[in-house]
């Protein structure tokens, strides 16, 4: 019977970051592994997928995530506000800021942390922070704003990004973009 066929979806929160084979990716921090191992395999063996983390345990986390995806992942224990890269070195950065592992990002660390995620960004580039959603579901949605996202979305403008908009609150993340 083919209209029995399955389908083999992605996660949403890999679809949402909108990352493509071939691209340059940075995660910055690790909140759920399988999302890092998720990210790394999109960029695929053309492009090219790397993790920055603050801590060794965090590293210990991504290496395991990244293997058991099959993904080759460059992991790198630095201090965030100061990322060991060249500027204008990536395609997409994605932010993992679900969890307290990160500082809050209306705070100065984090804001030091955005900035450099703008810098290493190339122009065009695109950053996505994925923060703790509502993690509501519901038949009917109502248009009105994403506390949360309207918060970053805010923060991104002063750090230098042209333009940063609250995308959704859905399973449990809620998405933010900010373009470069």
């Amino acid at each position: 019977m083919p209209f029995l066929r399955k389908f083999n979806t992605e996660p949403l929160p890999i679809a949402m970051c909108g990352v493509r084979m071939g691209e340059r990716a940075l995660q910055i921090g690790v909140d759920d592994p399988s999302l890092l191992g998720g990210l790394a395999v999109k960029v695929g063996l053309s492009g090219h997928a790397a993790v920055a983390v603050a801590d060794d345990p965090a590293a210990a986390k991504a290496s395991a995530a990244a293997a058991q995806s099959g993904a080759l992942v460059d992991v790198h224990v630095t201090a965030l506000h100061a990322l060991p890269f060249p500027a204008e070195s990536f395609d997409a950065v994605v932010l993992h800021a679900a969890t307290a592992a990160l500082p809050p990002l209306e705070g100065d660390d984090g804001r030091a942390m955005l900035r450099e995620a703008h810098r290493v960004l190339r122009p065009g580039g695109r950053l996505v922070i994925l923060e703790k959603g509502q993690n509501q579901r519901t038949w009917f949605r109502s248009r009105a704003p994403l506390p949360p996202s309207d918060a970053t979305a805010t923060v991104l403008g002063t750090v230098g990004f042209r333009a940063a908009r609250p995308l959704a609150d859905r399973e449990g993340y809620c998405f933010t973009e900010g373009l470069k």
